[in-house]
């Protein structure tokens, strides 16, 4: 007797039902792209830049760590693709601090540099351009620790300011010539891309008018908007409810923390363009550990606020004395909880705001007068910094930088110590 399955067909290339399904990609990837729209002459050089000749085969045990291609596309001010981006990224969670590795660090700008580098060039009515540097890690050559002197920011009267932010660069000054022999230096040393004047940096939009330079983020306060349903909500006349004190509200109905957290994350970059909003930010940071349906209402009505005022931003206009002033405040036990105060600044540059802040003081105050006087005291740290950033920029400030405080008390106890004891 023979086998009758072997007469029966086979199939050599049995149907596959999985074919022509579209598979969702996960949610860390929909900021990506798979690599459509790069260029294959983008793709080659990246590919020579970062290939190796030979292989490398280890004979003892010695840990690998593994690479992966990511593709963005980046979009400009008005939601445009501006260019396909690719990135050779390691695996970093892979290692361990203490073994693999000691340190990690990049140059990165301060938002207040930022703010007082285009402060100055628009006072000055200097033009600013930005660069940005390809596969700017690959750069990194330094085996032992290297210390250099800080290169001199004026000569003969030509100045040249640059501030760097990880890969990406701005710079200003008063002479366009040296601009162009800056560009071209830069560009033989690293592989740099010139985006001309700056538009957009770090998420800030930055338009330079004749009359000075606004800055804005428009396009990030619309995608927030979006990103959380609220683009559509009728808008409010102010970001809280004055007189509004948000407790802890423990018996309150919970809500989910991961979305308030996003809601707060987005709405603290926000404030890099919104000085009057970093008080009423301030206030529902506190309540992220056990948010409750008040906590959300609150973080809701500024998002209802934002919906209104999403053109706003920081104007500098050209001229001015170019002198440096402060404003400071408290609120007394503003935290009904633990009864610790909240502190504020703003720093103004020629009438106008280059760094400011609001946040809870770390030590419990028995008076006003002591809220008033920590809040000095960290703002005179504050002083002291941006004076000495003046200076390396070539704009030092001449005359003492007046800290303007409201409290006759504070003032007297600062000029004179003796009066501790009185303060409580």
């Amino acid at each position: 007797m023979g086998n009758s399955s072997s007469d029966e067909p086979v199939e050599e290339n049995p149907p596959n039902f999985n074919e022509g399904r579209n598979r969702r990609p996960p949610v860390w990837m929909e900021d990506y792209e798979t690599g459509k729209g790069l260029s294959e002459e983008d793709y080659v050089a990246h590919f020579v830049m970062l290939a190796v000749a030979d292989p490398v085969h280890f004979k003892d045990a010695r840990k690998k760590i593994g690479v992966k291609w990511v593709y963005k596309t980046k979009l400009n001010e008005n939601g445009e693709v501006d260019k396909y981006k690719a990135r050779l990224v390691a695996k970093g969670y892979s290692q361990q601090h203490g073994i693999d590795y000691t340190e990690v660090f990049a140059h990165v700008a301060r938002l207040d540099t930022i703010h007082l580098v285009i402060a100055l060039a628009a006072q000055r009515q200097w033009t600013i351009y930005q660069l940005d540097v390809k596969s700017a890690f690959l750069h990194g050559e330094l085996n032992e620790e290297v210390f250099v002197e800080q290169p001199q920011t004026a000569k003969e009267g030509i100045i040249l300011i640059l501030s760097l932010y990880v890969d990406d660069l701005i710079f200003t000054g008063n002479d366009e010539s040296m601009f162009v022999e800056f560009k071209r230096s830069m560009m033989l040393e690293f592989d740099m891309t010139d985006l001309g004047k700056i538009r957009y940096f770090l998420g800030i939009e930055v338009m330079q008018r004749t009359d000075g330079i606004f800055i804005s983020q428009k396009k990030y306060a619309l995608e927030v908007l979006e990103k959380f349903g609220m683009n559509k909500s009728n808008p409010v006349l102010n970001p809280i409810v004055p007189g509004c004190k948000l407790l802890r509200d423990e018996d309150g109905v919970k809500v989910d923390s991961t979305i308030y957290k996003q809601i707060v994350g987005s709405l603290m970059y926000l404030t890099a363009t919104r000085p009057y909003m970093m008080f009423v930010v301030s206030l529902i940071i506190r309540n992220m550990s056990n948010p409750t349906e008040l906590h959300m209402e609150a973080a809701k009505r500024i998002l209802r606020y934002l919906r209104g005022t999403t053109d706003f931003g920081v104007f500098y206009k050209k001229g001015g004395k170019g002198e440096l002033n402060v404003y400071t405040d408290s609120d007394y036990a503003a935290d009904q909880k633990d009864r610790k105060s909240s502190s504020g600044y703003v720093f103004l540059f020629s009438s106008e705001a280059v760094s400011w802040s609001s946040k809870k003081q770390p030590i419990v105050t028995l008076s006003t007068t002591e809220a008033e006087f920590i809040t000095t005291a960290s703002c005179a740290c504050q002083v002291v910094w941006l004076r000495r950033i003046f200076e390396m920029l070539g704009e030092k400030q001449d005359r003492p930088t007046i800290v303007h405080c409201d409290s006759s008390s504070a003032i007297k106890l600062a000029k004179n110590p003796v009066m501790r004891g009185c303060s409580c």
